[in-house]
């Protein structure tokens, strides 16, 4: 989809597929109210006739209004004017690309005569072409039948003339570039694991990098990992054909020198559990438990489509947890790179131990900040729900410069603790540590295994067990929390 910029224009003169404007409980915009005097009042009369109400999200299609060009108007309901957040705008846009038919190729969209408590103008439009990107997002390669969906070529976005210049082509860049990241995170984790193994992520890495001069890609074999001594990581993939990989991504687009921001990505490609075997109900959508590694992935592609001024390190963490005769037993005791010990306790508390030797391995990056991403526990789903991902970190500055960025970009997070009063539960009598802490407060104790492998630099945790994907009747990867962590490190630009 590509979008535009245009000023204030007549809009019953324009020769385009579908109109959209917003309508709050105070009435039509300013549009939408010249719309209605040019059709002497078909407008009004017709959202009068349907008991069109306003609701944020709720749409009206309204076709052939007399002396309108256009032959569709879609009204899209902003709700109470007071009220009108970005999260409200959000599924208005959603809404009004669901509501146009596979026919309309081209529309322009009004709503920047809207005013959003919590956005500027130029923010506005970064959102609508960001949600315009992810509403027309469609998985169906694997169907013998396509989809007939909607399918904008061009949305065009009506502006004041202060937006008309390179501070509006900018919004509609950065919108653009998180949608592109976020949809390309949800295609890896739609993927069939049959296809989207450890080797598979690593392909795409490479692919990323090709003609992109700022980004550089090398692989971790695991005779590699062995020779540095990353026996946590070898447990998990060592029970499966696939062979492990630890993928590193460079993205320097910042000055030579500058410490990097490094992202590290939990890659489990389909978690059986190993021998800890999960039940088998919706084991299919342990496809994704790599959904960590997706939205690392998300963001270097984003990155490069954003070309932001600064150095991202992006880990992936990737192997297949499956059982057989050689996977790990509960029981065993594995050495991390780290050198600490970790008795396994239960093989499907897998992440944690591909994740803690990629953290001792990217310290010799020296990063500014280190974000892991996992879907770690169903522990933090029990807590928050799908609603929020959680956020665990012992630095005030990082967890608080998170939780911003998650409240900006609506794909927010919920600070949890990560006390050392919890980190006793993993006491082991015969290693260093369990691999588990006991049946409470699981995700608080997988994020306090973790702490022990960070001690060298600041760092942060985010579980999106809950908020990676959809389950049921909407089941979808959602490419979060690319969002997020794209308005992070915009912020760190800004400063």
């Amino acid at each position: 989809m590509e979008f535009a910029l245009l000023p204030a224009v007549n809009a019953a003169l324009v020769a385009t597929d579908a109109l959209i404007i917003a309508m709050t409980s105070d009435g039509l915009t300013s549009t939408g109210q010249a719309l209605d005097s040019i059709s002497s009042g078909a407008l009004s009369a017709t959202i009068t006739t349907a008991n069109f109400e306003a609701k944020p999200g709720q749409t009206l299609a309204v076709y052939h209004l007399a002396n309108i060009n256009c032959p569709l108007v879609l009204v899209v309901g902003a709700g109470d004017t007071k009220e009108l957040t970005s999260r409200i705008l959000h599924k208005m846009t959603t809404n009004a690309y669901k509501a146009l038919n596979n026919k309309v190729k081209t529309a322009y969209n009004f709503f920047a005569e809207l005013s959003v408590t919590d956005r500027n103008a130029s923010a506005l439009i970064s959102d609508v072409v960001r949600t315009s990107v992810e509403a027309s997002y469609l998985f169906d390669q694997y169907k013998s039948k396509k989809t007939t969906t909607t399918a904008l070529d061009t949305l065009t976005l009506v502006v004041g003339d202060e937006l008309f210049d390179h501070e509006g082509q900018a919004a509609i860049t950065w919108g653009q570039s998180v949608g592109i990241g976020q949809n390309f995170a949800r295609d890896l984790g739609n993927l069939p694991p049959n296809v989207c193994t450890p080797a598979y992520l690593a392909t795409q890495a490479h692919e990323l990098a090709k003609k992109e001069r700022k980004l550089k890609v090398s692989v971790l074999e695991e005779k590699d990992m062995e020779k540095l001594g990353m026996g946590a990581f070898l447990a998990v993939s060592q029970g499966s054909d696939q062979d492990g990989k630890m993928i590193v991504m460079e993205y320097n687009g910042g000055k030579k020198g500058d410490k990097p921001v490094v992202l590290v990505g939990k890659g489990i490609t389909f978690d059986t559990g190993g021998i800890s075997i999960k039940p088998a109900a919706t084991m299919d959508e342990m496809k994704f438990d790599m959904c960590g590694a997706a939205s690392v992935l998300g963001v270097m592609k984003a990155l490069v489509a954003a070309k932001l001024p600064l150095n991202v390190v992006g880990v992936i963490a990737a192997a297949e947890n499956m059982p057989s005769g050689g996977a790990t037993r509960p029981g065993d005791i594995v050495t991390t790179m780290s050198g600490q010990t970790v008795e396994i306790l239960n093989t499907d508390a897998e992440g944690r131990l591909v994740l803690c030797d990629a953290l001792t391995y990217i310290g010799r990056y020296q990063p500014a900040v280190v974000i892991d991403i996992a879907t770690l526990t169903g522990a933090c789903v029990v807590a928050l729900g799908k609603v929020v991902s959680g956020l665990f970190s012992p630095d005030e500055e990082l967890a608080a410069a998170l939780l911003a960025a998650g409240n900006d970009s609506n794909d927010r997070a919920w600070r949890m603790p990560v006390w050392s009063d919890y980190q006793e539960l993993l006491d082991s009598p015969f290693a260093d540590m369990g691999n588990i802490g006991g049946p409470y407060g699981g995700a608080i104790t997988a994020a306090c295994f973790l702490s022990r492998f960070t001690k060298d630099y600041t760092w942060a945790h985010l579980d999106i067990a809950g908020t990676a994907w959809h389950s049921g009747n909407n089941k979808g990867a959602t490419g979060r929390p690319v969002p997020l962590l794209m308005h992070y490190l915009s912020s760190r630009v800004a400063r």
